[in-house]
């Protein structure tokens, strides 16, 4: 997991709506497009933001291709995110993810 990648994929409202919207299960391309106002290209950018970051996959299903979320890499920054505000005398220590 790279930090970096993921928290710049968070920061977008678009972004984290999709997320929202896998949330309720897998959805192909076309079906969250449908929820924007936004040419396909501009989905296509945010798609492969999020997929860069490793919080969705995908997978060509014949001439669709369907995004599932990856709630693993949620968990590893938030945990990373948790470790940057934490002191010594906290009793919690979590280790900072090696980005890679």
């Amino acid at each position: 997991m790279n930090i970096n990648r993921t928290l710049r994929a968070l920061s977008d409202p678009t972004r984290r709506r999709i997320l929202d919207l896998l949330k309720a299960g897998d959805l192909t391309a076309g079906e969250l497009a449908d929820h924007f106002d936004l040419a396909k290209s501009t989905m296509s950018g945010h798609f492969g933001v999020l997929r860069d970051a490793g919080l969705i996959v995908s997978e060509r299903n014949r001439n669709m291709v369907v995004y599932s979320i990856n709630t693993g890499v949620f968990e590893d920054a938030a945990a990373a995110v948790i470790a940057l505000f934490e002191t010594e005398s906290d009793d919690r220590h979590h280790e900072i993810p090696r980005e890679s």
